[in-house]
């Protein structure tokens, strides 16, 4: 009976250990993938076009604040002191409306780029997904990202051209 239960655990130890060697290891670089899809350059083009606008508001109260700041320094000296009170206070306000708009823009700028961008990524994983099942990969590791102290590259293949086959990309991205 011992020599039953140690051929067992000899034999699983054997299968478990030509189980973890046969494992497949592949690598990619998702950012070049991601910045190869053509949904890069149209979210691109999207948040330039509301960047344009944003900047074309804040010129707007850029040229109110100069044309109001121009006005008071000419009307200074006839002015009383209330009156200037008032227009320091009133040009003290459209600074502040121009850098509470500037923050606001760029943290909606953030946003928007993150709501366009969660698409792309999710294609970009699910065809890392598909080649990496169809290759039989036990794991896929992103070059892209520093996580890895170190990867023998020779030895881990790897499968861009394949995602990017999948996504239909023909080329890696020209940034």
């Amino acid at each position: 009976m011992k020599k039953i239960i140690k051929l067992t655990l000899t034999v699983v130890c054997v299968l478990s250990a030509s189980t973890m060697f046969a494992q497949k290891f592949g690598r990619v670089n998702m950012q070049e993938i991601i910045l190869a899809m053509p949904e890069v350059k149209e979210m691109e083009l999207q948040l330039e076009n509301l960047g344009k606008d944003w900047r074309e508001q804040l010129e707007t109260i850029q040229v109110e604040f100069n044309n109001k700041l121009n006005d008071y320094q000419k009307d200074k000296a006839t002015l009383s002191a209330t009156a200037q009170q008032i227009r320091e206070r009133e040009l003290q306000d459209l600074q502040n409306r121009y850098a509470e708009f500037q923050q606001m823009a760029q943290q909606e700028m953030e946003r928007q780029q993150a709501e366009l961008l969660q698409p792309i990524q999710k294609k970009a994983n699910d065809a890392v997904k598909k080649v990496a099942e169809s290759g039989g990969y036990t794991a896929v590791i992103d070059t892209s990202l520093p996580t890895m102290a170190y990867i023998n590259e020779s030895t881990v293949t790897d499968i861009s051209d394949a995602v990017r086959k999948q996504l239909g990309i023909t080329a890696p991205a020209t940034k």
